[in-house]
């Protein structure tokens, strides 16, 4: 299974000067020409301290040029990895138009304002659910979960607030890598690195 990509080049002079506004570029694309579903969906990738990895899909749910932030349970195994090893790598896979995003760098915990803040903005559902399920937690079946679920709707219904859990909370990505991918036919794709360089950065070509 193979596909010729068919595009234009994609060369230095078209970068922006900042890896961020080069993304926010990028990501206006995809996002407005409805040719993605969740074009904001992100592979996280983390790793323990031993360089086990592990992967996942997560919805990135805010950038600026502090860095990509996305939600999770803090007692999730990605929870637990970056707290012992707080360094990851995103991957946005925009198929449809030929193009990746691959950011690597540091996550820290945003702060408890700013968790808090998101939160309230999530459905009522969405709320419950974040606390109703131990993420990566071995469970006896989905009906256990269920049940959960079902309690804490009891407890707070639709139009109750929600509090938010304190084990739950956001995780911004400060980038030190971010690669731009560019698919061609004959696989001489373009990939444009930014790499951070003191307060700045560098780009770099790399080969395909």
């Amino acid at each position: 299974m193979r596909e010729q990509y068919r595009s234009e080049d994609f060369t230095e002079k078209d970068l922006a000067a900042d890896p961020m506004d080069q993304f926010a570029r990028w990501f206006r694309e995809v996002a407005g020409g409805g040719a993605l579903h969740e074009p904001n969906a992100m592979v996280v990738s983390t790793a323990t301290p031993e360089g086990r990895p592990s992967s996942r899909t997560v919805l990135l749910k805010h950038y600026d040029d502090r860095g990509f932030v996305f939600y999770t349970n803090y007692d999730s195994r990605k929870g637990h990895e970056l707290a012992a090893n707080p360094y990851a790598s995103l991957l946005f896979p925009w198929h449809p138009l030929a193009r990746q995003v691959v950011v690597t760098g540091y996550a820290a915990r945003v702060g408890r304002d700013e968790t808090v803040a998101y939160f309230r903005t999530r459905p009522h559902g969405s709320q419950l659910g974040a606390w109703a399920s131990e993420q990566s937690a071995v469970i006896g079946s989905r009906g256990e979960l269920v049940r959960h679920y079902e309690e804490l709707a009891a407890r707070y219904p639709e139009g109750e607030k929600v509090p938010a859990p304190p084990h739950w909370g956001g995780f911004r990505v400060v980038p030190e890598t971010i690669e731009f991918w560019q698919g061609h036919e004959n696989r001489l794709h373009d990939r444009l690195r930014y790499v951070r360089e003191g307060s700045g950065w560098r780009v770099e070509r790399l080969c395909p």
